[in-house]
């Protein structure tokens, strides 16, 4: 059985940094109630033009050009894992890919589970390359939260933030992936008990 591996890694942030003051000015909380429930004290909001795809793409080209030896037109699978998307289609992986310059036409899909996107979309290739319909695959996961927050709330308000990170995945000989990456909910209730 084919393994798989992350080869290279790939980030994106917004340009525009928020500390924990600035959110004192929009709901009723401090620096300091924020640090010490959840340790933030700053994160980042996208700005104009700094959409879902265009940070997913921002991130696959680092990854892309850390990834030794590996070129856009080797991917033949990419994964986006989002639930902030904006349009519904085309999906981001496929703006992804053509922003790319993929004309080799990979595979291309959305995953859209929220807080465990990543790693569904990082087993999704890892199970592609197992399976052999795919040897590389680009897997990112893009958000752009700060479109969807109720920043009324200051429970969820503080948590979220904006921005992209992305892996070149590839067959190995051995898998360097956990097991862990493709459990359903089943799974772990199952190996809980």
């Amino acid at each position: 059985m084919t393994g798989s591996k992350v080869v290279s890694f790939g980030h994106y942030q917004p340009e525009r940094i928020v500390p924990n003051s600035e959110l004192e000015k929009l709901v009723e909380t401090s620096d300091e109630w924020i640090t010490r429930r959840v340790g933030i004290q700053e994160r980042r909001w996208a700005g104009e033009g700094e959409s879902v795809d265009f940070m997913a793409t921002e991130a696959a080209k680092m990854a892309l050009n850390n990834a030794e030896g590996i070129e856009a037109s080797d991917i033949d699978l990419v994964v986006v894992a989002t639930c902030t998307a904006l349009d519904r289609t085309p999906n981001m992986a496929a703006r992804v890919a053509l922003a790319l310059g993929m004309e080799q036409n990979p595979a291309v899909m959305d995953v859209n589970t929220a807080c465990s996107g990543f790693n569904h979309a990082l087993a999704t290739a890892q199970h592609a390359i197992m399976a052999g319909s795919a040897t590389k695959a680009l897997v990112i996961a893009s958000e752009r939260l700060t479109d969807v927050t109720d920043f009324t709330d200051r429970t969820t308000c503080v948590l979220t933030a904006d921005g992209a990170g992305a892996v070149v995945v590839t067959a190995s000989q051995e898998q360097s992936i956990s097991g862990a990456v493709g459990l359903g909910a089943a799974d772990v209730r199952r190996r809980a008990h």
